[in-house]
């Protein structure tokens, strides 16, 4: 196991970032930067033992600092969609950052997590990132102390454990928003990968994708993955969820959540025979199909446009904040520490 450090480029203030490469003698690698805490690259090897870069992103700094499309980035405070980018809190009004029609998407597009510099702190196969954010800052009460670590073993199991606290009741729901493409980031499109998904229900969305608050059986509906099948088998169904937002967008609800880390994905390359293996102690995952990829150039020169990635963001429902059934993101205070962890294993 090793863990190096590089420097990846500069702030537009000038500040250094730097990019830590944790690495396993399977020849497995993950690359993240202090910038946003994001996960910039992981390398993997297919059957054959051939290395590639599984997830989709920029090889410069400087694309970070734009990254519309959220490549590898953590998500806070909030991921996901709020409704009127506003709630209340104990009596208290917040307004949130308006970015997506009326709505608030992800906390905020240039001052979130993602975009913020992280203090790092290197272990013997790990890095640990963490920040402070401030009472009131972006529309969420308390001071808040955040943290991600990410850590690879030799099983080729990266793990994403989050921790956070604030002395006041306030949201969390923390993500990462990496795409993946199993057969190597800029090969093409992800509709035949195969994937299954530890959720026999989701919440179906408004238009906005907003969630209605129902929690619906996918049984019988284009929303089933509960059987390994590809992705794009039924993606252009017409089916009414699956018009709202392009194709899949949707959060999936985790089958028997508990908060235990539990198996509740897994995705195969059609070309590589690369299969990776989602856990999560999180009673959601948010299974994002790439419908609204931007044609844009990724690293190493790859051309990306709509479905060249899919993205499996462990989570809480989103707008939960407005659905008194979904699973409770309010931490900090009297209610205590959010804690959670996801894994990402390859085989």
């Amino acid at each position: 196991m090793a863990v190096t450090k590089s420097v990846f480029g500069k702030s537009p203030e000038g500040r250094e970032i730097s990019l830590y490469t944790l690495s396993n003698s399977k020849g497995m690698q993950a690359k993240v930067t202090d910038l946003g805490a994001n996960l910039v690259g992981i390398l993997v090897p297919d059957v054959q033992g051939v290395t590639a870069d599984v997830t989709l992103g920029f090889d410069s700094v400087d694309r970070y600092y734009k990254n519309y499309s959220f490549f590898g980035a953590v998500i806070g405070p909030c991921a996901n969609r709020t409704a009127g980018a506003a709630y209340t809190l104990d009596g208290v009004d917040y307004r949130m950052d308006q970015n997506d029609g009326p709505n608030n998407l992800h906390t905020h597009i240039e001052l979130g997590f993602h975009k913020r510099i992280w203090d790092a702190v290197p272990g013997e196969n790990s890095v640990t990132f963490s920040l402070e954010d401030e009472d009131g800052y972006l529309g969420f009460p308390g001071h808040k102390k955040v943290s991600v670590t990410y850590s690879l073993d030799e099983e080729n199991a990266l793990r994403l454990h989050y921790h956070a606290s604030s002395d006041k009741r306030t949201i969390f729901n923390l993500t990462n928003h990496s795409y993946f493409n199993l057969d190597g980031q800029g090969t093409g499109r992800i509709e035949d990968h195969e994937l299954w998904l530890g959720a026999s229900h989701f919440t179906p969305v408004v238009p906005g994708s907003i969630p209605t608050g129902e929690i619906c059986a996918v049984a019988g509906t284009p929303m089933d993955f509960t059987q390994p099948k590809k992705i794009g088998r039924d993606i252009e169904a017409d089916f009414e969820q699956l018009k709202l937002t392009g194709g899949y967008d949707h959060n999936f609800c985790i089958d028997d959540w508990d908060g235990s880390l539990k198996h509740i994905a897994t995705a195969k390359g059609p070309k590589s025979g690369r299969v990776m293996k989602v856990y999560t102690t999180l009673p959601g995952v948010q299974f994002y199909a790439g419908n609204f990829i931007a044609p844009e150039e990724g690293k190493a020169g790859a051309a990306y446009d709509n479905r060249s990635g899919f993205a499996l963001e462990t989570q809480y429902y989103p707008d939960t904040i407005h659905h008194e059934n979904f699973p409770s993101y309010i931490f900090g205070g009297e209610n205590g520490d959010y804690d959670s962890v996801t894994v990402y294993k390859f085989e």
